[in-house]
């Protein structure tokens, strides 16, 4: 019986494995398996190339547990080892001292074990001793057993086992029992070796007899050892994709499409992607595309490895270029993974434009479930923005689909302004903005419909990429200034008659919670509304943009903006106008002349005292006068509020007007409700 200590520079490797390998302890699983299937794939090659001549017969990997013992164990028909081969790759550690282990790895805990090959030691996170019995292939060996209670100390002497492989049997400590479940051991099986090339075989199967689940005399085979990915897509069938994305995604909807990744050169990279339906629920879930190392699971968190808007796939990517214990710095910083993103990149953008091109109306059909998986991929990645520009498409308030050039061709000759600009109008709401959309339609616009959760963000790419072009929103003004053709046509109105309707249409404060509003008088067509209700496009864009990214909350606290726009040349404002003007004139008129008259007072003191600023008399005149005006201003005030109070239909048009944008709530909306029903009568 052989006797030594361990080839390490420390004597608490173990107590470091433990410690810090803790929160990733479920991997042993993975690496003494993976080393299995290693050794059986060793042993199909040398039997390829006429080197092992025996029978290799059944060549699979079991893992056994035997609660009662208290063990657990991953046995192969692989190469086995000799005692040499103990010796040089179980007892040698090539470790590079304690402190610097400490110091560079403490962070990353799954770095450990694939920098330093310590693929086996992660045994020793979950036992108290572990026990290798191996007989290598090679003819005339003798059995080996390698015995270690988790200190630097082992024994190695003749073993017992008579066929060729390696058992390696793992003595679980007392803190994880949970290794003794055969639920929990096939449940990491599934997780980690689900698609191993060769048949892990984990118990038995199950079947439901008399009221009861019982063990049957078959194995259970947990892996599928040909996913599809490692299949060459010419010979897959479309009901082949669809299968197996039921394996990956029990019970979800078919995706609308795929794409197989294939590829030698400059890495190796092969992989499935899936386009799930998306629509615009923006789903956050990132852990939808799983990263595997020669089939062997590595993680589901691919930040780094696929660009961020593809995270919103779902599928397998495979690249043995990947090690398997990696961190997600390492990930993020290595040249290869990076290649292998942007080849990613270049190979979905290739596959949507051939889409696109070879059934354009499957494409249409499928757009609104792909659009916001597009719209991220082009905000957030420049390479396939670019890319994208080809089949990106838009969607007008009509249903109908175009590309980016094709709708420039549309609407260029009736939706260029004064200054050679072509301007895209857009609604985010076609039933919310139904009359500004019909209004635009009427006038000979298009308007698209972007009511995407990203399209606030997606409106400013489009003016940054496109030439000499705005987008719009349809309710920002009124229709005849949306595309300014040329200078616009002042509103006919006395300062008087200005003053009555400034009034009279103001929007009583506090109507609207958080919300300012702004009367503005436009000649528009006498066939145009008498009112109409908009919103400043940059505050809008700011406070849409604040409503996403915590860094602009200034414009998130400001107040909705509206402007009341009156439309002059109505002929319900006109009649109001009128009425008022004659209900009106002898009160307002006269209070008018003298706010004029005292504001001119005041303009002359104040330029003939500039030099030396008001003083004396001078100063106590100004006073005087400027508490005049504000006298004045407040009994004008007071008389236009007491006819407007008589005149139901002003505030009739107010409310109409809020109603039709969505903005009269509560008791406004019943005061509404009451008037109309009175006005009726």
């Amino acid at each position: 019986m052989q006797k030594g200590t361990i080839g390490v520079t420390t004597e608490n490797i173990f107590p470091v494995i433990k410690k810090f390998l803790y929160s990733d302890h479920e991997i042993f699983l993975r690496e003494l398996v993976s080393n299995a299937v290693d050794a059986t794939q060793k042993l199909r090659a040398l039997a390829s190339f006429g080197e092992f001549k025996g029978e290799t017969g059944p060549l699979d990997v079991r893992v056994t547990v035997d609660k009662e013992a208290g063990t657990l164990t991953v046995s192969d028909r692989g190469i086995g080892m000799t005692a040499e081969d103990v010796d040089k790759y179980i007892n040698q550690i090539a470790f590079s001292g304690a402190e610097e282990f400490l110091n560079k790895y403490k962070d990353t805990a799954a770095s450990i074990i694939g920098h330093f090959g310590l693929g086996f030691y992660s045994a020793f996170m979950v036992a108290k001793k572990v026990v290798i019995e191996s007989l290598s292939w090679h003819e005339g060996a003798e059995p080996v057993r390698w015995e270690c209670d988790g200190s630097p100390e082992y024994s190695m002497g003749k073993g017992e086992r008579a066929e060729r492989g390696t058992d390696i049997v793992l003595y679980i400590d007392d803190e994880s029992k949970e290794f003794l479940e055969q639920q929990r051991v096939d449940m990491l099986l599934r997780k980690y070796c689900r698609f191993l090339p060769v048949p892990v075989i984990s118990g038995k199967e199950m079947e439901y007899k008399d009221g009861d689940w019982v063990a049957t005399d078959r194995d259970l085979v947990v892996n599928n050892t040909e996913p599809q990915w490692m299949k060459k897509p010419a010979d897959l069938t479309d009901e082949d994709y669809l299968k197996f994305y039921q394996e990956l995604y029990p019970g979800q909807d078919e995706p609308l499409f795929w794409i197989h990744l294939n590829v030698d050169y400059p890495f190796n990279l092969t992989g499935i992607l899936f386009f799930p339906k998306i629509k615009n629920n923006f789903d956050i879930n990132r852990n939808r595309i799983q990263l595997y190392s020669n089939q062997v699971f590595v993680t589901d968190s691919v930040e780094g490895v696929v660009p961020e808007f593809m995270q919103l796939l779902q599928g397998v990517i495979d690249s043995p270029d990947i090690p398997l214990n990696v961190s997600r710095s390492y990930l993020q910083a290595d040249t290869a993974v990076k290649k292998i993103s942007g080849y990613i990149t270049k190979k979905v953008a290739s596959r949507l434009d051939e889409l696109f091109k070879v059934d354009r109306a499957d494409f249409e059909k499928k757009w609104d479930d792909i659009r916001i998986f597009i719209v991220y991929g082009m905000l957030t990645d420049e390479k396939f923005c670019d890319a994208a520009m080809k089949f990106m498409l838009l969607r007008d308030t009509e249903g109908r689909y175009f590309t980016l050039e094709e709708y420039k061709t549309l609407v260029e000759a009736e939706q260029t302004d004064s200054e050679g600009k072509i301007v895209y109008l857009y609604a985010t709401n076609a039933t919310e903005q139904y009359n500004y959309i019909k209004a635009a339609n009427d006038k000979g616009y298009n308007v698209l419909l972007l009511d995407g959760q990203l399209d606030n963000h997606f409106v400013g790419l489009l003016e940054r990429k496109l030439e000499n072009t705005s987008l719009v929103r349809v309710d920002s003004d009124v229709v005849s200034n949306l595309i300014r053709k040329s200078d616009k046509k002042v509103a006919d109105l006395t300062p008087v008659q200005r003053t009555i309707l400034s009034q009279l249409f103001e929007v009583a404060p506090g109507k609207v919670e958080k919300t300012s509003f702004v009367v503005q008088f436009e000649a528009m067509s006498p066939n145009d509304l008498p009112i109409v209700l908009t919103q400043n496009e940059y505050m809008r864009r700011m406070k849409e943009m604040a409503a996403m990214q915590p860094g602009m909350s200034f414009y998130g606290e400001l107040p909705d903006s509206y402007t009341l726009v009156v439309n002059t040349e109505n002929p319900v404002i006109k009649d109001i106008s009128a009425k008022a003007d004659k209900a009106l004139d002898a009160t307002v008129r006269p209070l008018a002349d003298k706010i004029e008259a005292d504001n001119a007072a005041i303009n002359a003191a104040r330029e003939a005292a500039a030099s030396e600023g008001l003083q004396g008399e001078a100063k106590t005149k100004v006073d005087e006068l400027e508490k005049a005006v504000g006298e004045a201003r407040k009994a004008q005030n007071e008389a236009i509020a007491a006819y407007a109070k008589g005149e139901p239909v002003v505030s009739q048009l107010i409310d109409l007007a809020l109603l039709g944008n969505g903005l009269l709530k509560g008791e406004h909306l019943s005061d509404f409700i009451a008037r109309s029903v009175e006005l009726l009568k």
